[in-house]
């Protein structure tokens, strides 16, 4: 039997397709900027902080970096009530995913900290810097610079991952797709085009971090 497919159907569920869209990338974006704050902050705690600070730091990376995302996410929103800490489905998602890709995150900059020459750290100290002033003032941008290729694949992969959030109701491109197919039965038509969609997204992402990483990180032209 040769299935004839249509594609037409789908201009009557543009503005669900755009919404989820747009959720997505708001996801990823608020994600993004939170889970390198983050990362950062990790990396601090753990070349500068008590021990056992730096002890809960790596079970904190280690735990995120051995468990799957979507347990993630279900622990987040459906667990935490049971300890009183309720949240939307947007806080949740947000949630975890910042917490997932600081993780990550974490083990990124910490590689690009440790890359650093010793020559950099010593300047500072000629110039009268502690060491933790030197991490903020000379160390942290050139590492950033050397692992930003490699934040911003951790960044798409997030964003990519993301689609699990539509099991909490999240209404991004997911759940979108999954809302025009149990209405329309038109199961590879839509999926087709949503997969195009992320391919797109993942690319305009990839361009858009390679864009910041040159403005605000001076990164040139590495990608």
């Amino acid at each position: 039997m040769i299935q004839s497919f249509d594609f037409s159907f789908l201009t009557g569920y543009r503005h669900v397709i755009f919404h989820g869209i747009y959720i997505t990338l708001l996801l990823i974006t608020v994600g993004a900027a939170l889970g390198l704050a983050v990362s950062i902050l990790c990396t601090w705690a753990r070349l500068f902080c008590p021990a056992w600070v730096r002890a809960f730091v790596t079970g904190y990376v280690e735990f995120v970096r051995n468990t799957p995302f979507l347990i993630q996410l279900f622990f987040i929103f459906f667990g935490l009530p049971q300890l009183g800490i309720s949240m939307s489905e947007m806080t949740a998602a947000v949630v975890a995913m910042t917490i997932n890709l600081g993780a990550y995150g974490t083990e990124i900059v910490r590689a690009g900290v440790q890359a650093t020459p010793g020559g950099q750290w010593e300047a500072a100290a000629s110039l009268g810097m502690s060491r933790n002033q030197a991490f903020w003032r000379v160390v942290l941008v050139p590492a950033l610079q050397k692992m930003w290729p490699t934040l911003s694949s951790q960044i798409v992969i997030v964003m990519l991952g993301s689609a699990v959030v539509s099991q909490i109701a999240v209404d991004d491109l997911t759940f979108a797709a999954n809302f025009i197919q149990s209405r329309t039965f038109r199961a590879f038509e839509i999926y087709f085009v949503v997969t195009a969609i992320y391919i797109v997204l993942a690319a305009l992402v990839r361009l858009a971090l390679r864009l910041l990483g040159r403005w605000v990180l001076g990164t040139g032209d590495a990608s």
